[in-house]
C-alpha cells in the first residue's frame, strides 16, 4: 500500500444478514458483508486493504456490533470517514463507529471473547410479529417447557470439548463458555451465549438442543450427556440462522457486568 501514510482503523458495524451470503467475500460474486464494506472503502480517496472481522458470520446471520479493521491511506478523520462509508454502504449495513487504532490491533486475533444472541418467540395463540419479524426471530408454533430450558442452558457453561455441537470443524473443539443463559425478555425467549471462541454452528446447535428440551423430547440432563458423548448426533438440529445475532466482540477479559451494559445499550433494555 502506498500513496500516503497508512493507518489502521477499527470499525463497529451493524448489518441485517437477510440478503447476504455471510460475512466472507466470495470470488464467485455472491453478496457479502465484507464485500459491501470493501466496495464502500474503494469509493473513497486513498488505498485500502481488506476489511477483517472479529467473526465470520454465516448466511442470514445479523450483527448488532461486529468489530472489523482495515488499513487505509485515507486522510479523512475518523468520524467523517464513518459518515463517508455510510454514504456508500447499502441500507442493510451501517458503520456505527470508526476509530484509528494501533498497527498491532487485529479484530479477530486481539479478541478475547465473542457474544451472540438468539431470539425465539412462542406464537401459539399469540401471533404478534409473524409477518414483521419473520426474518429476525424464530417463531415457535407450540408451547414449550420454558422452565426446563432455563435449567438446561447454564449446563453449557465452562470449559468443554464441544464436538457434539461442531459442524465441519477441523480446529480444536475445546472452548470456554462464559455465559449461556435463556432469558424471557420483551415477550421473547432470548438465548445469550458468550465464549472465548465458537465452533461453526455452535450457538444454533445450542438453541436447537434447548428447543428439544422445551418440547420434552429431552430432559435438561441431555446437555451433560451430549458433551460427554462428543457426537454431533446427540445434540439438537441447528436452528435457523435468521434469528442469530453477533452481539459483541470483547477486547478485555470477560466481565459479565461490562458486557451486560454494552448489550443493554444496543437492545435498549433497562439496566
Amino acid at each position: 500500500m502506498s500513496d500516503g501514510e497508512v493507518r489502521r482503523v477499527a470499525l463497529t458495524v451493524e448489518f441485517d444478514g437477510t440478503a447476504f451470503k455471510g460475512w466472507q467475500w466470495q470470488p464467485t460474486g455472491e453478496r457479502t458483508v465484507q464485500g459491501a464494506l470493501q466496495d464502500a472503502f474503494a469509493a473513497l480517496p486513498g488505498r485500502h486493504g481488506a476489511v477483517h472481522a472479529a467473526g465470520r458470520t454465516d448466511a442470514g446471520v445479523h450483527a448488532l456490533a461486529m468489530v472489523a479493521h482495515c488499513d487505509t491511506t485515507s486522510p479523512i478523520p475518523d468520524e467523517k470517514l464513518r459518515l463517508a462509508l455510510n454514504a456508500h454502504l447499502p441500507r442493510d449495513v451501517a458503520a456505527l463507529a470508526v476509530g484509528t487504532v494501533g498497527p498491532d490491533f487485529e479484530a479477530q486475533f486481539s479478541c478475547r471473547y465473542r457474544r451472540y444472541l438468539y431470539r425465539m418467540r412462542i406464537v401459539r395463540g399469540r401471533p404478534r410479529g409473524l409477518a414483521l419479524d419473520r426474518s429476525r426471530v424464530l417463531m415457535i408454533h407450540r408451547d414449550l417447557d420454558v422452565d426446563a430450558m432455563l435449567r438446561a442452558a447454564p449446563r453449557f457453561e465452562g470449559r468443554h470439548d464441544f464436538s457434539s455441537l461442531a459442524t465441519q470443524e477441523t480446529r480444536s473443539r475445546v472452548r470456554t463458555v462464559h455465559l449461556c443463559e435463556l432469558r424471557p425478555e420483551l415477550g421473547e425467549l432470548r438465548l445469550h451465549v458468550a465464549a472465548d471462541g465458537f465452533l461453526r454452528g455452535m450457538v444454533r446447535a445450542i438453541a436447537g438442543t434447548l428447543i428439544r428440551v422445551g418440547m420434552r423430547s429431552e430432559t435438561p440432563d441431555v446437555v451433560d450427556d451430549l458433551l460427554a458423548a462428543r457426537d454431533r448426533r446427540r445434540a439438537g438440529p441447528a436452528s435457523p440462522p435468521h434469528a442469530l445475532y453477533f452481539a459483541e466482540a470483547g477486547y478485555e477479559p470477560w466481565s459479565p457486568v461490562r458486557s451486560e451494559v454494552r448489550l443493554a445499550e444496543r437492545l435498549d433494555l433497562p439496566r
